[in-house]
């Protein structure tokens, strides 16, 4: 928590460096400095209430549903980042580093689009199969990765990085290839819209219409759950945490090592495959190009960093994320805030939370497991307790 309001204090401070009133009367701050204050505080408080009003609550609007519009949104974005966190910090909590979820989202994107577009079945089973075609590309494809760390003994982040690039160029071959991907009669790299039998429903559309939160989140939070079951109760769980503390002790234990990494970048994989679906069938009904994946593989990294590697971490990662996505737009448009700022805030953030020495020296907090430090009224109640 402290990381994220050092990561705001920062960025409130590029806001009032960036905007055009504060630069204009710090021309004259020493004959009145009130003025460049003034605007300061305009400036920050400006962007940060814009920032409330597109993540959270837009209070200006007189209809409270209405109003609950920006949450909604937040949960959206947070939807894919979610489901990629968990498939990154399952790998982690096995030792190993999944940086393939690019890669992964694609292939399920791919493979649920097909689906989506160019099968013809009733509504309910057409979600299904689509749902479930997406799962298993992103799957096997991470699996991959597993097999040859198992098999040969590559690591699987050079395994997974150039699997990036294998599957960014496969998909859009498929895109440019008439009866592949591509939408017939036309010359684009873009699928076709997604039947309507195959897409997310969106669950709060009969609170109003304008809601766009869609079937896809649900799937998130049964994953958070999933996931949790897996590490936290099973005995699967109990031999990935295993591996991933020492796996030369896990293969003393007769634990087979090789097979965890396998089964586990195929679950990592499916999870990360989960957030492409979500993607085409929630989102992309239109049809989707080769950025489908819209930098998510990668911003999974940081959400299962700030989560801990943990599921419920990972879900309130998720859900930040999305509300600075959400958040990040609406001080664009409202006040005009350059939105690499918010990519700034998020960087800072992963900073922080990977130097806990610096955040504890900033606040002065001892460190963790340290003795407190004795004050003279302690040392006088220990003498008179003696």
């Amino acid at each position: 928590m402290l990381a994220v309001v050092l990561a705001l204090l920062v960025g409130a401070i590029m806001i009032a460096f960036t905007n055009p009133r504060v630069q204009e009367t710090s021309a004259w701050f020493f004959a009145r400095p009130g003025d460049m204050l003034v605007a300061i505080w305009d400036a920050v408080s400006g962007a940060y209430a814009a920032f409330f009003r597109g993540a959270i609550y837009n209070y200006l609007q007189d209809d409270f549903i209405t109003a609950l519009r920006p949450l909604t949104e937040t949960l959206r974005f947070a939807t894919p980042l979610i489901a990629a966190g968990l498939g990154v910090a399952l790998a982690f909590r096995v030792g190993m580093f999944n940086i393939g979820g690019r890669g992964q989202m694609l292939m399920a994107a791919a493979a649920a689009g097909w689906v989506g577009f160019a099968l013809d079945l009733p509504w309910g089973v057409h979600l299904i199969v689509a749902l479930l075609a997406g799962l298993v590309a992103g799957s096997l494809w991470a699996g991959i990765a597993g097999f040859l760390k198992a098999r040969t003994g590559a690591h699987e982040v050079i395994v997974t990085i150039m699997l990036n690039y294998v599957a960014f160029y496969l998909v859009t071959w498929m895109l440019r290839t008439p009866g592949l991907l591509q939408a017939p009669g036309s010359n684009n790299p873009r699928t076709p819209a997604i039947e309507e039998t195959a897409q997310f429903p969106r669950i709060l559309a009969w609170l109003n219409p304008s809601f766009n939160l869609h079937l896809g989140f649900v799937f998130a939070i049964l994953s958070v759950v999933l996931v949790w079951w897996i590490l936290s109760r099973s005995s699967l769980g109990f031999q990935f945490r295993a591996v991933g503390e020492n796996p030369n002790a896990a293969r003393v234990a007769g634990i087979n090592v090789k097979s965890m990494y396998v089964y586990a970048m195929l679950i990592s994989g499916a999870l990360i495959a989960l957030a492409g679906v979500s993607q085409v069938l929630g989102d992309a009904r239109t049809g989707f190009s080769s950025g489908i994946d819209a930098g998510i593989g990668f911003d999974a990294i940081t959400v299962a960093l700030l989560g801990r590697s943990t599921p419920w971490g990972v879900l309130a990662a998720g859900i930040l994320f999305g509300a600075f996505k959400a958040g990040g737009f609406s001080m664009q448009a409202a006040q005009g805030v350059p939105i690499d700022i918010v990519l700034v805030v998020q960087s800072l953030i992963v900073l922080f939370i990977a130097a806990p020495p610096l955040v504890r020296a900033i606040f002065r907090l001892p460190a963790p497991g340290s003795a407190p430090k004795k004050t003279k009224q302690n040392v006088t109640k220990e003498v008179a307790a003696k």
